[in-house]
């Protein structure tokens, strides 16, 4: 099965490289210089609510470089909108800029052509985060391998990050792909990124450094059958260019054209919720399974986290698609009611999520979540859940975003969901900030997203899990998973049976 597979070799150098200095030289970077000048210390965030507002952001910062573009994904699709930011990135390495991209390898398979042809390209490089050592499009290739290295390829580098110049950032929930900023027919995903710019922008910048040079990751070029030439980035200009006018013409783009004044444009002043902010991050060296390799000391993120939470004092919100808390996790969250602090949760419906095992975790925990006096809302995907699209005819709206707000001024945004896969596989990322003014906006993010009419409030109702919210503007109220059909909810029933909460 394995013998026509591309090989990764393992022999070939990979030349250390570093984030450049930042340099205050355009519009952009000396306006941004100019905000973090007058906010010693502290660092300027503007959350993307939007899935359209999202990606324009991110197109917006790549015409605007000037001296780097560094990019760190878990997916990275090559469809309409991956096509769309492949493009402003050859762009932007035509003027000049150095482009590196790191992504996780678990689904790199169907997109290895764009990543390769951008390869070819001399101000381009692209790397592969803990890659499978065989290259094939089959997915029993694929399973094979998770059999035989099962403890290394169940590790996956989550974290998600776009540097521009050493002075912008943007970290949160969303990888690269239609799904993410509402266009196509997928289920789009209800996300959150962050904006950032000031000190903890060195520190993203240093934590890609550190993914960039570590034992794991990759050159694109590292397998064997890859023949990439400058033919092949030929051809991937001409389609780029096609698709970049397809675009251009598009119901999409007069939607998301309507974004581009709240984006990170240097005529757009202003707008920055400013605080002291660190970032909180996984040490690369997490995916190693080796015997003797302390992973408690590789977690980063899972322990500030909790310390976090351990000082809440008034108030939890928490957002997570993947919430499976477990019996630590209820414990704690008891204990901040107990303490008389208001903890608040939401996370996808059955009906909502794209992965029913974790939601088996999830439903586990309810009952006992209710007991202890949390508040659980269940975003509803079949009714849209209050989300505008931008494009496109999705067949619902599934909830993405990963953020948690404490007494009303400390937010933190990332890639992190509630769930033990995150604590221990997943490497993963997010800032944590002091700013009541970004509290805020993330609490109206959180009200909208729990008002009636986008998700459900569930409760226990005479020791029985009741569902309640609103449609056409009247309540109504469910007794098992709604908008779940039979069997959806017995293949719960039968997914809570199964001893596999740590894998989730």
């Amino acid at each position: 099965m394995l013998g026509a597979c591309a090989t990764l070799r393992t022999d070939l150098p990979k030349p250390p490289s570093t984030a450049l200095p930042a340099v205050a030289d355009t519009a952009s970077t000396r306006y941004v210089a100019g905000e973090v000048a007058a906010h010693p210390g502290q660092s300027g965030f503007r959350p993307l609510l939007g899935n359209a507002n999202a990606l324009m952001s991110r197109v917006v910062l790549a015409d605007a470089a000037r001296h780097s573009i560094d990019l760190q994904y878990y997916i990275f699709k090559n469809d309409a909108t991956g096509r769309l930011v492949a493009q402003r990135l050859l762009a932007a390495a035509d003027r000049g800029v150095r482009v590196r991209i790191l992504l996780d390898d678990l689904d790199i398979s169907k997109e290895d052509r764009l990543l390769d042809a951008l390869d070819a390209h001399p101000n381009i490089e692209v790397r592969l985060f803990n890659p499978f050592r065989f290259r094939h499009r089959s997915i029993l290739a694929k399973a094979s391998q998770f059999l035989l290295e099962g403890p290394r390829l169940n590790r996956r580098m989550h974290n998600k990050a776009f540097i521009v110049d050493g002075m912008q950032a943007i970290v949160g929930g969303r990888n690269i792909g239609d799904a993410y900023f509402d266009a196509g027919e997928e289920v789009h995903f209800r996300d959150l990124d962050v904006l950032a710019i000031g000190p903890v922008v060195a520190q993203v910048a240093a934590m890609f450094d550190r993914y960039w040079n570590s034992d794991a990751a990759f050159p694109v070029t590292a397998y064997s059958d890859n023949q990439v030439s400058e033919a092949n980035l030929a051809t991937l200009r001409v389609r780029l260019l096609r698709d970049a006018r397809a675009f251009k013409e598009s119901e999409y783009a007069d939607v998301v054209a309507q974004d581009l004044p709240n984006g990170p444009s240097a005529e757009h002043k202003g707008g920055w919720f400013w605080g002291e902010a660190r970032l909180a991050a996984d040490d690369p060296a997490k995916v190693d399974p080796s015997p003797g390799v302390d992973e408690r000391r590789l977690r980063h993120i899972a322990p500030a986290l909790r310390r976090e939470l351990d000082a809440a004092r008034s108030q939890a919100l928490l957002v997570s698609p993947y919430f499976i808390p477990g019996d630590e996790g209820v414990a704690l969250l008891a204990a901040l009611v107990a303490r008389g602090a208001t903890v608040k949760v939401l996370t996808n419906a059955l009906s909502a999520t794209d992965e029913p095992e974790v939601h088996a975790g999830y439903a586990k925990y309810r009952e006992d979540l209710l007991r202890a006096g949390v508040e659980l809302y269940e975003l509803e995907g079949l009714r849209g859940a209050g989300v505008q699209r931008a494009y496109g005819t999705s067949s619902g709206v599934s909830l993405h975003a990963k953020t948690m707000v404490i007494d009303h001024r400390r937010v933190f945004v990332g890639s992190m969901n509630f769930d033990p896969r995150s604590v221990t596989f997943n490497t993963e990322m997010g800032v944590i900030v002091d700013s009541p003014g970004l509290a805020d906006a993330i609490e109206q993010f959180f009200a909208h997203a729990t008002a009636p009419d986008n998700a459900y409030h569930v409760e226990l109702v005479h020791g029985r899990l009741r569902w309640t919210g609103q449609e056409d503007g009247k309540p109504i109220e469910y007794d098992h998973d709604p908008g779940a059909s039979r069997w959806q909810r017995a293949k719960l029933r039968m997914l809570r049976l199964l001893p596999i909460e740590g894998l989730l």
